[in-house]
């Protein structure tokens, strides 16, 4: 079962990364390379615990779709996606959130999946599958950090969520 843990630091709160981290509107516009869509379940906003999306995207040159659901939830520090229906035998992703000196955050990734097919899974796996899961991670992180650092999650429809938490 191949596995990425991904480190990223971000000059922002917990609360300002776990809500972008969940976000079905920010998710779409840092998966624009795989004309990523979310077209069932929860479509726009943010994921909460039980909550479930169908994304339809362009991976590998294949259009496909896949189902995930919310399993836990620990706001602002943690939650985790699991796959219900897709490419993958199964996949799980851990998302982790700890506060740093200055009010900084380190965004942990980890990403567990099973490729189908056996064998030519694991070899897909060794040959590209993993450097291209973990290249979708990094440009997912780049597009949170990017947003969080430079305010703009003050713009995007949900940030009355995320300014009701720091006035608390």
């Amino acid at each position: 079962m191949p596995f990425s843990t991904l480190n990223t630091t971000i000059l922002a709160p917990p609360a300002v990364c776990f809500d972008l981290s969940r976000s079905v509107d920010l998710h779409q516009v840092s998966t624009a390379q795989t004309e990523e869509k979310a077209i069932k379940g929860v479509v726009a906003g943010l994921m909460e615990l039980g909550d479930s999306v169908t994304w339809e995207a362009k991976h590998l040159s294949f259009r496909q779709r896949l189902s995930s659901h919310i399993t836990a939830f620990e706001r602002p520090y943690s939650f985790a996606d699991e796959m219900l229906t897709g490419a993958f035998k199964s996949f799980r992703h851990v998302h982790r959130f700890e506060v740093l000196a200055g009010g900084a955050t380190r965004m942990t990734d980890v990403f567990h999946y099973t490729s189908p097919l056996g064998v030519l899974g694991k070899l897909a796996d060794y040959l590209f599958l993993k450097q291209y899961m973990t290249y979708l991670l990094l440009e997912r992180n780049r597009v949170i950090k990017e947003v969080a650092e430079s305010g703009k999650w003050q713009e995007v429809p949900f940030s009355l969520t995320v300014v009701q938490h720091f006035m608390l």
